[in-house]
């Protein structure tokens, strides 16, 4: 039984989540079929050969940040790596029922960097009948998330890792007390986090990571 109450969306997302997952197959036999005596791929080729994968949030993750935007009631929500839109779907949402519930307006502030991901996301939104709940920003991070108008109630992080602590940096002076901050792969990658997780301590939250496949970091802003 999903989350979401939306027979018509809960279709979509299924044929989406089928398809990421297929593809996160495919890049599971490219990694293997790698010699072992060939250097990893740098962070140039993994980008270029998954730059037309559609690589969703896992499903559960992506219903446990709609029901954490549902119970803290999430009207300003900042997505840092949109990608094809499939997690945007689930945080719009959760916006649009939050709105339904209680009235009063709300918007998911998307960012993705590929042009080409940007379209098919615009595209998805379009068919689930969520655009009017998406700002989807095209373009470099460190640009597009330097205007936040209001506070921000809830935050995913699911991007390049050395983008990570960049992106919650420029969006930390608006979240606002009691905010949530969610980050994929913190337990798989920790080392590469370091810096994340040096922010954080360094900027009042308070954060664990859940156990979820590859750690799922849940971070709560907590000011004096």
């Amino acid at each position: 039984m999903s989350v979401i109450d939306d027979p018509e969306l809960e279709r979509m997302l299924t044929g989406l989540h089928a398809r990421s997952d297929e593809q996160v197959a495919a890049m599971k036999n490219y990694d293997a079929a790698r010699p072992k005596d060939v250097p990893p791929p740098t962070e140039v080729e993994v980008k270029a050969f998954r730059s037309d994968k559609l690589v969703a949030l896992d499903r559960n993750k992506a219903e446990f940040c709609y029901l954490l935007c549902r119970a803290n009631n999430a009207r300003r929500i900042v997505e840092a790596g949109t990608s094809y839109g499939v997690s945007t779907l689930y945080l719009a949402a959760a916006v649009r029922d939050n709105v339904r519930a209680t009235g009063g307006t709300g918007v998911v502030i998307g960012t993705e960097y590929e042009p080409e991901k940007a379209c098919a996301a615009r595209a998805h939104f379009e068919q689930a009948g969520l655009s009017r709940f998406i700002d989807l920003r095209e373009g470099d991070l460190r640009e597009t998330l330097k205007q936040i108008d209001g506070p921000v109630d809830f935050m995913l992080v699911d991007i390049w890792i050395s983008m990570a602590r960049t992106a919650l940096q420029l969006v930390t002076p608006h979240l606002r007390s009691g905010a949530i901050v969610v980050c994929d792969n913190t337990d798989r990658y920790r080392s590469d986090y370091a810096d994340y997780f040096v922010f954080l301590k360094a900027n009042g939250f308070r954060t664990m990571t859940l156990p979820f496949d590859g750690g799922l970091e849940l971070s709560v802003r907590c000011q004096a």
